[in-house]
C-alpha cells in the first residue's frame, strides 16, 4: 500500500453462488493470488440444485461457506454474507468476476483516506474482451424514463478512465462499502430479489450523507450474465418489476407520477409488444407479470423497509 498507510484493515469479500460452483471456484482461485494480505472470503450458496456446491468448500477450505435452505435472491444472499462478515470493509463481488493481483489496494487506500465515501466500485472490464470496458461510473437515473448509462461502456480501455471521481451509483458486480456505513444505513432491501438492489442501496447511502466513488486505479474482469443469460423471461420480469419498486422507494411528487405514467403507458407496453410481434410470448408475459406484482403489492409496508444490521 501507499507509504501513507501502515495498516491493512480486514476486507470481507462476499460472493453469492447459484448453480455456478465451477465459476465461483474460478473467482476464488483468482482471489488466492492477490497481494492484499488481510481478507476473509465468504461464499453464500442460494440453494443450488443443478450442480454440487459442496465442491466450493472442498476445493477452498479456507473460506466461510454459508448454505441457504432456499433461494432468497441476490440481495438477501449478500445480506447473509454481510451478517457473517468481520471486516472493516465489505466487498461484494459477483461470482462471475475474476480479479488481478493488485486490485484491492487502491480501493482500500481511497476508503481509508476519505471517511465521506460510502461505497466504491472499480473499473469493470469484460473477461472475454479484457480490452473493453463495461463500467467506469454511472450517470444518474432519469426519474421519468428510469434510464442511465455507464461511462466507458463498450469503449476500448485506453487509459481515459483511469481517474478517481464521484459517481451516481456503484456497480453491483464489484461494490465495496465500509462496515460502519452499513451499520448506519442498513442492509440491502430484501424486496428486490434480483436487480436494482445495489442502485437502491447506493441511493440510501447518498441520502445518509455519503458519496459514491469510482476508481479507475483498480479493475476487475466480468464474465457477465453467467447466471441469468443475455435475455430471459426471468431477467425481463425482475428488471421491470424492480424498476417500479425502485421508483416507489426513491421518488415522490411530480417525478414519481410522471415516471409511473411513462413506465406503465409508454415504456413497458412498447417493449412488451415488440417482443410479442417477434413471437416471444414468454418475454411479453414477463413484462405484464412485473406490473401485476406491483399492483398486488401496492400497499405492502415491506416494500419500504430497510433491514438493519
Amino acid at each position: 500500500m501507499n507509504s501513507n498507510f501502515n495498516r491493512y484493515p480486514l476486507v470481507s469479500i462476499i460472493t453469492v453462488n447459484y448453480n455456478q460452483a465451477r465459476v465461483t471456484c474460478e473467482l476464488l482461485e483468482s482471489l488466492k493470488k492477490i497481494s492484499y494480505p488481510n481478507i476473509e472470503v465468504i461464499v453464500v450458496d442460494n440453494h443450488s440444485v443443478e450442480d454440487d456446491p459442496s465442491i466450493i468448500k472442498k476445493e477452498h477450505p479456507q473460506i466461510k461457506f454459508i448454505e441457504n435452505p432456499i433461494n432468497y435472491g441476490f440481495a438477501a444472499g449478500n445480506n447473509f454474507g454481510i451478517m457473517a462478515a468481520k471486516g472493516d470493509y465489505v466487498l461484494l463481488l459477483n461470482n462471475d468476476i475474476e480479479v488481478p493481483k493488485h486490485f484491492l489496494e487502491p480501493l482500500v487506500e481511497l476508503l481509508e483516506s476519505n471517511q465521506k465515501i460510502g461505497a466504491i466500485s472499480p473499473k469493470i472490464k469484460y473477461f472475454y474482451r479484457s480490452d473493453t470496458i463495461q463500467y467506469a461510473g454511472y450517470t444518474p437515473i432519469n426519474p421519468v424514463t428510469m434510464r442511465n448509462s455507464a461511462f466507458g461502456y463498450m469503449e476500448k480501455d485506453t487509459g481515459k478512465y483511469d481517474d478517481v471521481r464521484e459517481t451516481a451509483y456503484g456497480h453491483g458486480a464489484a461494490l465495496m462499502v465500509p462496515m460502519r456505513v452499513i451499520k448506519k444505513v442498513g442492509l440491502m432491501s430484501y424486496t428486490f430479489f434480483l436487480y436494482y438492489e445495489e442502485a437502491d442501496w447506493c441511493a440510501r447511502i447518498i441520502n445518509a450523507g455519503y458519496k459514491i466513488y469510482y476508481s479507475g486505479k483498480s479493475y476487475v474482469l466480468h464474465k457477465e450474465s453467467v447466471s441469468t443469460g443475455k435475455l430471459s423471461a426471468l431477467k425481463t420480469y425482475y428488471l421491470n418489476r424492480n424498476r417500479l419498486v425502485f421508483m416507489r422507494r426513491n421518488y415522490e411528487g411530480k417525478n414519481f407520477y410522471l415516471g409511473i405514467f411513462y413506465q406503465l403507458f409508454v415504456s413497458i407496453p412498447k417493449n412488451a409488444f415488440k417482443f410479442l410481434l417477434k413471437g416471444k410470448v414468454s418475454i411479453f408475459t414477463a413484462y405484464y407479470k412485473a406490473i401485476i406484482w406491483n399492483i398486488n403489492h401496492l400497499y405492502d409496508d415491506e416494500i419500504h423497509e430497510n433491514p438493519m444490521l
